[in-house]
């Protein structure tokens, strides 16, 4: 994940999350996001309330070449809507930049199924009501 701006104390949060629910994931933070943006070699899909639909738009998605999805805040910078491969929504009704990635990469890779990522400590058990969380035997 990019993070601008960098914010090494939220990236400390996300690696400490990573660790105890497994997988390989890594937070870089840039400082210059258009840099990113420009070289990435694929397709730049920028998640809006304002793009195309989503539906209309995963074919060219899942045609092979790296996705990058870009997320923004309240303010998005309007070069940003150029600079995009495309402008992709989810919905087009104000909502959640974290609730949109979610639907966007799920739309993508499909649901994953029930099991523990890599490297996972703990793992959530289904279930019709609370919460159940267990330790992953033999997890690192």
């Amino acid at each position: 994940m990019y993070l601008h701006p960098p914010d090494p104390a939220l990236a400390e949060r996300i690696h400490r999350v990573a660790e105890g629910w497994g997988g390989a994931f890594e937070v870089v933070g840039v400082s210059d996001w258009r840099s990113v943006v420009r070289t990435h070699r694929g397709i730049v899909a920028h998640l809006t309330m304002y793009g195309l639909p989503l539906a209309r738009v995963l074919p060219r998605l899942r045609a092979g070449a790296p996705v990058l999805f870009v997320v923004g805040g309240a303010k998005v910078p309007s070069d940003l809507y150029g600079l995009a491969g495309v402008n992709v929504a989810v919905g087009h009704q104000p909502h959640s930049e974290v609730s949109a990635l979610a639907v966007a990469l799920e739309r993508l890779r499909g649901v994953p199924g029930p099991g523990v990522w890599p490297g996972a400590r703990r793992r959530i058990v289904p279930t019709a009501r609370g919460k159940r969380v267990e330790a992953v035997p033999g997890g690192t």
